[in-house]
C-alpha cells in the first residue's frame, strides 16, 4: 500500500477503531489466560454454571454444600461451619474414628487451602478443623463443568484466530498463484483452470467436510485443510480478473518485449500491482473463515475436545441457553466483536484503496 492510501486508511476513525478492537482481542487471547488465575481445563464441581459477576466465590451457601459433599466422602457429617477473616472453622463428627488422611479431600476441592486439626475428641470421632478459604473470581461465570468461562473464551480465541489466519494464508498462497497464472495465460488454459474452479464451487461444503470427517479423524488440522481447500476459490477469481486487466497494460507488454519470462512477469509486475485488491479480499476472508469454523464446530464437525474454539463454546452455550444464558453470551461477544472489526477493516481498506471514493467516510 502506497503512502497516500495508507494515510487515508489511518485517518479513518472506523479503521482505527477496528484495529484497536482487533489488537485488544488478540492481546487478551494471548496474555489473558495467564492472568485470570484459572487453568482452562480446571473444573470446580461445586461451582457449576455460575452467572457472570464480580462477587468472590464460594458463597456461604455453595461452601456449605461443598463441605457436606466432602464430609460424606469422609464418612462424616458437618456439625458446624463458619468463615471468619478468610478462615474456615469446621466441626466434623462421625460414628467411627475419622481417618485424618481423608482431610485431603478439602484442598482437592480447590475451595479451601491445606487444613489442620486444632482439636480432637472421642478418639477422633469429633474433629475441629481450620483451613484458609480461597477467594475465586469468575467474571464471566462458569460452564456446566465448573470451568472459568473467561479463561475458556480467551483460549478458544487463540484457536479461532489461528484458524482464521492460517486458512487465509493458505487461501492466499493457492488462490494468488492459481488466479495469476490463469488470468495471465488466457485462452484455453484460462478456460480449463476456471472450469476446475467451477466444479469445486459446485461441491456442497458441509458434505465435503462430512466426508473428510468420516475418512479422517476430526480435529484442528482437518478443519484447517477443509476450509483452506475451498476459501482459495474466491481469491483465485479476484486475482484472475486483476491479472487479465494487467496483462493488457503497456508495462507488461514492454516486459514481454524485453524478453522476460512468464514467471518473472507474474512475480515482478502482475502480483505486485494486484496487492491492493488482494489485501482487501484477505481482510474479508479472515472473518469468513472464523465464522465457517464456528459453524462447523457448532455442528460438531470442527474442533474437538480437549481443544476449544468460539464455535465450540457457542454450541455448548446454545445447549444450556435456558439454564445458563451467560454461557452463550460470553463467547458470542468475543466472536461478534472480532467479526465486526474484521469486516469493518476490510470495508475501510477498500475505501482507502479506491482513488474515486477513498477517504469519504469519517
Amino acid at each position: 500500500m502506497s503512502a497516500r492510501p495508507l494515510g487515508r486508511f489511518l485517518r479513518d476513525r472506523g479503521a482505527r477503531a477496528a484495529l484497536a478492537v482487533l489488537a485488544l482481542v488478540t492481546l487478551a487471547c494471548l496474555i489473558g489466560p495467564h492472568l485470570t488465575g484459572h487453568a482452562p481445563e480446571r473444573a470446580y464441581p461445586d461451582l457449576r454454571q455460575l452467572p457472570a459477576g464480580l462477587a468472590a466465590e464460594p458463597s456461604p451457601e455453595r461452601l456449605r454444600a461443598a463441605l457436606d459433599r466432602i464430609a460424606f466422602r469422609m464418612r462424616a457429617r458437618v456439625e458446624a461451619a463458619s468463615v471468619s477473616d478468610g478462615t474456615l472453622r469446621l466441626a466434623l463428627a462421625a460414628d467411627a474414628p475419622i481417618d485424618r488422611r481423608s482431610l485431603v479431600y478439602l484442598p482437592r476441592s480447590d475451595l479451601v487451602g491445606p487444613p489442620r486439626v486444632v482439636a480432637a475428641e472421642d478418639g477422633d470421632r469429633r474433629l475441629a478443623v481450620e483451613a484458609p478459604v480461597r477467594r475465586l473470581h469468575f467474571l464471566l461465570g462458569t460452564d456446566v463443568h465448573g470451568r472459568d468461562l473467561l479463561t475458556r473464551s480467551l483460549v478458544a480465541g487463540r484457536v479461532s484466530l489461528l484458524i482464521g489466519l492460517t486458512a487465509t494464508l493458505a487461501a492466499l498462497a493457492i488462490g494468488v498463484a492459481y488466479g495469476a497464472v490463469s488470468g495471465y495465460a488466457g485462452g484455453a488454459v484460462d478456460a480449463l483452470m476456471m472450469r476446475a474452479v467451477d466444479v469445486l464451487y459446485a461441491l456442497p461444503f458441509v458434505f465435503f467436510v462430512i466426508v473428510l470427517v468420516v475418512v479422517f479423524r476430526p480435529g484442528l488440522g482437518l478443519v484447517l485443510f477443509a476450509i483452506a481447500a475451498v476459501e482459495w476459490l474466491d481469491m483465485a477469481r479476484i486475482v484472475r480478473g486483476q491479472a487479465q486487466a494487467l496483462a493488457r497494460r503497456d508495462f507488461v507488454r514492454a516486459a514481454r518485449a524485453l524478453g522476460l519470462g512468464a514467471r518473472a512477469i507474474l512475480a515482478r509486475h502482475i502480483v505486485p500491482n494486484a496487492l491492493g485488491p488482494i489485501a482487501v479480499a484477505a481482510t474479508l476472508i479472515v472473518p469468513r473463515v472464523i465464522l465457517t469454523e464456528s459453524f462447523l464446530s457448532f455442528l460438531g464437525l470442527g474442533v474437538q475436545e480437549p481443544a476449544t474454539s468460539w464455535g465450540v463454546l457457542v454450541a455448548e452455550g446454545a445447549r444450556s441457553i435456558e439454564s445458563a444464558p451467560h454461557m452463550l453470551a460470553a463467547p458470542a461477544v468475543f466472536l461478534v466483536a472480532t467479526l465486526v472489526a474484521l469486516n469493518t477493516l476490510g470495508d475501510r481498506l477498500a475505501d482507502a484503496l479506491d482513488p474515486r471514493g477513498g477517504g469519504r467516510r469519517g
